[in-house]
């Protein structure tokens, strides 16, 4: 396990009902309905908001790459995330896909944008030999 130097943010929330309820951040910026996947109605589910909260952490983490690359990132870069619920043998667990868009760079550039911001990603990190995870480039 790697020493914490410094914390630099902790997310606070608190969640009622599981799939099927309410989350609302400490700081009041997230309020949100669950619904399992499926649902009628409104509300998210824990899928989206893993897919929603990963891609935003990688395409920062193509940012401070593509700094350290001195290159620039397109405005219109995007990631499509995709987050499977799977049920194996009555065992629950997930898997998903990182389909990236770096329009305006060379194939060889964005490639290399993509490999860094993976191997740096808290996501990322955080997944790396627990889930099946698929990150393609799609455009670029």
């Amino acid at each position: 396990m790697t020493a914490i130097e410094k914390v630099l943010y902790t997310g606070k929330t608190h969640t009622t009902g599981g799939r099927d309820g309410a989350s609302r951040s400490s700081d009041g910026r997230l309020d949100i309905q669950l619904a399992s996947p499926g649902a009628p109605g409104n509300g998210t589910n824990p899928e989206q908001l893993f897919a929603a909260g990963w891609s935003a952490c990688f395409i920062g983490a193509m940012g401070l790459a593509a700094a350290k690359m001195k290159v620039s990132i397109p405005a219109d870069r995007a990631i499509d995330a995709e987050v499977d619920l799977c049920l194996t043998d009555g065992a629950y667990f997930i898997q998903a896909r990182l389909n990236v868009s770096l329009p305006g760079l060379s194939r060889e550039v964005a490639q290399a944008l993509v490999d860094a911001a993976h191997q740096t990603c808290p996501y990322s990190k955080v997944t790396r030999g627990n889930i099946h995870v698929v990150i393609s480039l799609v455009q670029a």
